[in-house]
């Protein structure tokens, strides 16, 4: 007979556990976006140099798993800052998952900022310029911000999937929320308890958030 009755009074350790995890996810997201629309730009640049070297850090991290970038940045990162500086330079654990994300998210939101860019009529560029802006100008204040609210549902999209890949800090220590859970439980007996009890969490945050982003399609495509 499972006993819940232990999930009450370990709330606060697991709501530090889910701010953790908030952090990152958020965090993440925005470098992400950032780095992401920047790649964006690369991969749609005249410059074949640029759009390729863009090309090639899409492909490469869209081809390998985020576990494996979490431990790459854990333990090669301070390996090769060593190597460099000659001295020991910890980056410390959320530190390098947050890089990881960032890095590893920004190939996908590349892909999803250039398919939002080119979704925009080559008329509002034409318009932008017969009003004497520049490409910067143009791509700042007429096609990005048209572009981002076509993709909206699309970035929360991904960001509910980085909210659930976050569980894999675990790899390198960090106490997350189901880091926190699973710990917390193993300590009292009770693993499978709490271990059904962040799934719960983690489906009840999803499946609202997908409603949101169903929510927001329906709404943008009026």
């Amino acid at each position: 007979m499972m006993d819940f009755s232990a999930i009450l009074p370990a709330l606060p350790g697991l709501w530090d556990g889910m701010l953790l995890t908030l952090q990152l996810m958020v965090m993440g997201v925005l470098g992400g976006v950032i780095l992401g629309t920047a790649l964006a730009m690369l991969r749609l640049s005249h410059n074949k140099w640029l759009a390729n070297a863009a090309a090639t850090y899409v492909n490469y991290f869209r081809s390998i798993p985020l576990l494996l970038v979490i431990t790459w940045f854990y333990f090669a990162v301070p390996f090769i800052l060593r190597w460099i500086t000659g001295e020991d330079t910890p980056i410390g654990a959320f530190s390098s998952c947050l890089v990881a994300f960032i890095m590893f998210e920004a190939a996908y939101f590349c892909e999803i900022v250039r398919a939002g860019i080119q979704a925009i009529a080559k008329g509002q560029m034409g318009a932008a310029q017969a009003l004497g802006m520049n490409y910067p100008q143009s791509m700042r204040l007429i096609i990005l911000p048209q572009a981002f609210r076509k993709m909206t549902p699309l970035l929360l999209q991904q960001s509910i999937i980085l909210f659930q890949d976050t569980s894999l800090v675990y790899t390198v220590g960090l106490m997350d929320f189901l880091n926190a859970s699973r710990s917390r439980g193993d300590i009292i007996g009770q693993s499978h308890e709490f271990l059904i009890f962040a799934g719960l969490v983690y489906f009840t945050v999803s499946f609202a958030a997908s409603l949101l982003v169903k929510h927001l399609q329906r709404r943008l495509a009026v």
